[in-house]
């Protein structure tokens, strides 16, 4: 069966985020008021072929945790439909 999973990275909330920064400062410069803070991270998709979603979801976890995130600085979260 095929499986959709979202993997949703992003920094750890203990390290800045310069370019969240960065889009902070555009946005004020635009004068759009109300925004409080800004984190940027990346949302990779992927189509996996599994038998069940625990394993598709087992196996988006050691991509994650081999390729498409970076511990040190960065979590991840998994969905899968």
């Amino acid at each position: 069966m095929s499986y959709t999973v979202q993997i949703k990275v992003m920094p750890l909330k203990e390290l800045l985020d310069p370019q969240g920064k960065a889009v902070m400062g555009g946005l004020q410069n635009l004068g759009l008021a109300g925004v409080e803070d800004v984190r940027v991270g990346k949302n990779i998709t992927l189509q996996i072929d599994a038998d069940s979603p625990e394993k598709a979801r087992a196996l988006a976890e050691e991509a994650s945790k081999k390729l498409l995130s970076n511990p040190v600085m960065e979590y991840f979260e998994i969905s899968v439909n």
